[in-house]
């Protein structure tokens, strides 16, 4: 499956949330922050649009070290 065209704000920061990740900061970016079983964090950073793009969306999974299929299985579930 492939990433979605134009995303819509609210279900992607869902799709991050049951991730595990958690909004820290918002601004013209959303950061967002998850805690790691190993007490170590993994940040996330995306720009604060109305939609977000398929190719924005690949390089913030790609940072955050998010598995395609995980991503994209939690997206479909919001």
């Amino acid at each position: 499956m492939k990433f979605p065209k134009d995303a819509p704000k609210r279900k992607v920061i869902k799709t991050f949330e049951l991730l595990g990740f958690k909004i820290v900061r918002e601004g013209q970016h959303i950061s967002m922050i998850k805690q790691n079983p190993d007490g170590t964090k993994t940040p996330l950073t995306m720009p604060n649009h109305r939609k977000i793009k398929g190719s924005t969306l690949r390089v913030i999974c790609r940072q955050a070290k998010i598995k395609r299929e995980d991503f994209l299985s939690s997206y479909q579930n919001t």
